[in-house]
Parts: structure tokens; sequence; C-alpha cells
């Protein structure tokens, strides 16, 4: 079955980029340091057309290509234009779902893989996994996060959580309103990052 998987790069104080984010610094101010696990070591995999070459460590491997095994990509739009739609296509071309509260305009990054959901996240989420099959659905953005685990959608979270305290940027979790039990069922400790595995207790 399915399941909707959350991956974001965070740091210890809860941002997933650094001060100033926007669509011509898309990581903010300092946040690159986020994705340095994905490019600082010696083991490669690779995406789509738009993203770069993976080269990470041994231990961290194993998560990338889980992360690349995913059958959909379903993302917040402030998201999937901040990484210039990842070429319009993330990996392997498969369905890149882009949640968003207005429709897009005639400027905005189209892909045959490309479709854009202003139906809500409960529709986002049944469209991605469709498309899906039975491997995963890959959950990008802050916002996109968020309304998923309020509408009960969300059902794991792979959190890189990085070393550094970035002192400001967009928060992944900001105020949910209520709290969200999670049962933790993976950790690997790798190189610049740790990577925890939760499941969301219903």
């Amino acid at each position: 079955m399915s399941r909707s998987v959350l991956y974001m790069s965070m740091s210890l104080d809860g941002f997933i980029t650094g001060p100033d984010d926007g669509p011509e610094n898309g990581l903010g101010t300092g946040g690159e340091v986020l994705h340095a696990w994905l490019f600082d070591g010696d083991n490669e995999a690779r995406g789509g057309a738009g993203l770069p070459v993976i080269r990470t460590s041994a231990a961290s491997l194993p998560v990338v290509h889980e992360m690349l095994a995913t059958g959909a990509v379903l993302t917040g739009r402030r998201t999937f234009e901040a990484a210039g739609g990842w070429g319009g296509d993330h990996h392997d071309g498969v369905h890149i779902e882009v949640f968003t509260r207005t429709e897009p305009g005639a400027d905005a990054i189209q892909g045959p893989h490309v479709h854009y959901a202003t139906d809500g996240i409960e529709a986002a989420m049944a469209r991605a996994k469709a498309a899906a099959g039975d491997r995963d659905v890959m959950v990008h953005g802050a916002t996109t996060a968020q309304l998923a685990l309020r509408a009960g959608v969300l059902d794991e979270l792979e959190i890189h959580q990085v070393p550094v305290l970035l002192g400001g940027g967009r928060s992944l979790f900001g105020a949910l309103g209520s709290a969200r039990p999670l049962d933790l069922v993976r950790v690997i400790d790798a190189p610049g990052v740790t990577h925890l595995r939760y499941r969301v207790v219903r």
C-alpha cells in the first residue's frame, strides 16, 4: 500500500531554509548547509534531469534510494518554484502534484508530469497516491506538510536532522494547533546528518 512520506532536511531549531528565502534565494541565507549531506560523500545516486547528481555517504545512501524509489511527489507551490520545478522531472518521470491555493498563471512552470492541485490537500494526496500505485508518495514543503498533518493524510516523516542552529528561516511545522503523536521507527546516524523516521499515530 502506498504511504505518504515527508522528506525534509531540517535544522536543530526547526527550519528548512535560512532567513530571507524566496524565488531568487531558495534555501535562504545559510540554508545550503541543510543539504550538504547530499553532496559530501563518495556514493553516487541520480534523480531526474532537474536534480543535481547526489554524492552522499554510505550511511545516507539507503535513505536516498528510498527517496528515489517513490512513485509520485506532492509538493507545495513555493517549494516547487524555488526548486525551478526540478526541470519538470524530479526523478524517473514520476507524477508531480503541486499543491496551490490559486490557479497557475500563464508563466507557471509546466511539464508532462506536472499537475497543479487547487481542490484541497486531500484530493491532491489522493491523486498522488493513485499515480504512485504501490510505491510511496514523497511529500515536500512546510505548508503542505502542515496541511497534510491536519487533514490526517500524512503517514510518515523522514526528517534529515542537520546539526546546525539557523536562528531563523522557514519553520517546518509552525503552529499546528494541536499535538500530533509520533512513533519513532528508525534512526540512521550519518556524517553531517541524522535521519529520523517517524510514523504518524492515528
